[in-house]
């Protein structure tokens, strides 16, 4: 069973994304169930993260997929339920472009994530890290890669939203996936959330393991 687990790079002006750092932490921790992981870093661009995405399926050819954010506005770790056919970008991407909400590409306005998102909340709790299932994964990047995975790939994908944790302060942006709602100040760690993405992988192993062939 290998599983790709993506986060995305620092934007905005910063030097860190709390995704990216959990991603790359992942890396160094062995799954109980044997799992082995494979990973990537996305660019926060328009142009480049869904493409990114899938150069990466292409290469690893994985059995599921789990796409990793930031939410500078939740203090817990949430997996998203939905995938919305709709980009809007308020701010600029890595690129300096910014993107007029419109939809992501033909199809239904919203894609239900493959990999049942209650059962990731209860995993990564069990893990001793607070976690609820979230249904709106905003209309930024992070909702255009979910989008992606489950667009254009037929792989079990999820995709978890972590908060905006930073090794030093605290993190400047990060309303992207919740406009208007003030920065969060989670408790949470990096280790933390490499924790939560260990337990997260793991019940994605479990649950593509029980689907029917």
């Amino acid at each position: 069973m290998k599983i790709l687990v993506t986060g995305f790079e620092p934007f905005g002006g910063e030097t860190e994304n709390a995704s990216g750092v959990a991603v790359d932490m992942l890396r160094d921790l062995t799954p109980p169930d044997g799992a082995r992981i494979v990973t990537a870093i996305l660019p926060v661009t328009w142009s480049g993260a869904g493409a990114a995405l899938l150069r990466a399926v292409e290469e690893h050819r994985p059995d599921a997929v789990v796409a990793v954010g930031e939410a500078g506005g939740r203090a817990a770790v949430t997996p998203e339920r939905w995938a919305r056919n709709m980009g809007h970008g308020r701010i600029p991407d890595n690129d300096g472009a910014i993107r007029d909400a419109a939809p992501l590409a033909e199809g239904p306005e919203r894609l239900e994530s493959r990999v049942d998102p209650a059962a990731l909340a209860r995993a990564i709790k069990g893990a001793g890290v607070p976690a609820e299932v979230s249904d709106d994964a905003g209309a930024f990047l992070c909702n255009a890669v979910f989008w992606t995975a489950l667009h254009r790939t037929d792989l079990p994908a999820a995709f978890i939203h972590v908060p905006a944790v930073r090794s030093r302060g605290s993190a400047r942006i990060g309303d992207e996936t919740d406009p208007g709602q003030a920065p969060a100040n989670s408790a949470l760690s990096s280790d933390d959330l490499a924790d939560a993405l260990a337990a997260a992988v793991h019940a994605v192993a479990l649950e593509s393991r029980s689907r029917p062939s």
